[in-house]
Protein backbone atom coordinates (compact mmCIF):
# COMPACT_ATOMS: atom_id res chain seq x y z
CA UNK A 1 0.00 0.00 0.00
CA UNK A 2 1.02 3.29 -0.87
CA UNK A 3 1.57 6.28 1.73
CA UNK A 4 -1.13 8.36 1.53
CA UNK A 5 -1.04 12.20 3.04
CA UNK A 6 -3.48 14.96 2.91
CA UNK A 7 -2.18 18.50 1.89
CA UNK A 8 -3.64 21.61 1.58
CA UNK A 9 -3.18 24.10 -1.16
CA UNK A 10 0.97 25.57 -0.88
CA UNK A 11 2.02 22.57 1.74
CA UNK A 12 4.78 20.46 0.72
CA UNK A 13 5.58 16.80 1.29
CA UNK A 14 9.22 15.93 1.72
CA UNK A 15 10.96 12.80 0.10
CA UNK A 16 14.57 12.73 1.33
CA UNK A 17 16.91 15.66 2.13
CA UNK A 18 16.08 16.95 -1.81
CA UNK A 19 12.96 16.14 -3.25
CA UNK A 20 9.74 18.51 -2.68
CA UNK A 21 6.21 17.65 -3.84
CA UNK A 22 4.50 20.94 -3.72
CA UNK A 23 0.52 21.32 -3.99
CA UNK A 24 0.56 24.00 -6.05
CA UNK A 25 -3.60 24.27 -6.71
CA UNK A 26 -6.69 22.28 -6.68
CA UNK A 27 -9.17 22.78 -9.54
CA UNK A 28 -12.29 19.77 -9.26
CA UNK A 29 -11.03 16.38 -9.53
CA UNK A 30 -7.56 17.70 -10.69
CA UNK A 31 -4.82 18.44 -8.14
CA UNK A 32 -1.78 20.48 -9.77
CA UNK A 33 1.74 19.43 -7.93
CA UNK A 34 5.45 21.60 -8.11
CA UNK A 35 7.94 19.17 -8.27
CA UNK A 36 11.54 20.35 -7.17
CA UNK A 37 13.84 16.87 -7.88
CA UNK A 38 17.55 18.74 -8.58
CA UNK A 39 19.03 16.04 -10.70
CA UNK A 40 16.33 13.86 -11.10
CA UNK A 41 14.59 13.35 -14.29
CA UNK A 42 10.50 14.07 -13.01
CA UNK A 43 7.62 12.72 -15.75
CA UNK A 44 4.32 11.92 -15.88
CA UNK A 45 3.81 7.98 -15.75
CA UNK A 46 2.25 7.62 -19.30
CA UNK A 47 5.10 9.48 -20.42
CA UNK A 48 7.63 7.84 -18.53
CA UNK A 49 6.31 4.22 -20.04
CA UNK A 50 6.82 5.97 -23.67
CA UNK A 51 9.85 6.73 -23.12
CA UNK A 52 10.78 3.18 -21.66
CA UNK A 53 9.22 1.55 -25.24
CA UNK A 54 11.25 3.78 -27.31
CA UNK A 55 14.64 2.91 -25.20
CA UNK A 56 13.95 -0.29 -25.77
CA UNK A 57 13.00 -0.10 -29.53
CA UNK A 58 16.32 2.07 -29.85
CA UNK A 59 18.22 -0.63 -27.66
CA UNK A 60 16.25 -3.29 -29.68
CA UNK A 61 17.70 -1.57 -33.29
CA UNK A 62 21.58 -1.65 -31.70
CA UNK A 63 21.92 -5.38 -31.53
CA UNK A 64 22.06 -7.94 -34.75
CA UNK A 65 18.99 -9.44 -32.78
CA UNK A 66 15.25 -9.27 -35.12
CA UNK A 67 12.55 -7.52 -33.35
CA UNK A 68 10.14 -9.86 -31.87
CA UNK A 69 7.73 -9.03 -34.53
CA UNK A 70 10.32 -9.57 -37.47
CA UNK A 71 10.93 -12.78 -35.56
CA UNK A 72 7.33 -13.48 -36.18
CA UNK A 73 6.63 -12.52 -39.62
CA UNK A 74 10.04 -14.34 -41.01
CA UNK A 75 8.74 -17.42 -39.39
CA UNK A 76 5.51 -17.63 -40.70
CA UNK A 77 6.17 -16.44 -44.13
CA UNK A 78 9.58 -19.38 -44.29
CA UNK A 79 11.68 -16.64 -45.13
CA UNK A 80 14.37 -16.74 -42.23
CA UNK A 81 17.55 -17.10 -44.07
CA UNK A 82 20.42 -19.28 -42.56
CA UNK A 83 23.78 -17.90 -41.74
CA UNK A 84 25.02 -21.35 -42.91
CA UNK A 85 26.99 -21.57 -39.18
CA UNK A 86 26.61 -25.15 -38.02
Amino acid sequence: MALVLSRLIDEIIMIGDNIEVQVVAIRGDKVRLGITAPGIAVHRKEIYDQIQRENAAAAALDTDEPLPSERTSKAVSGKEENSGAT
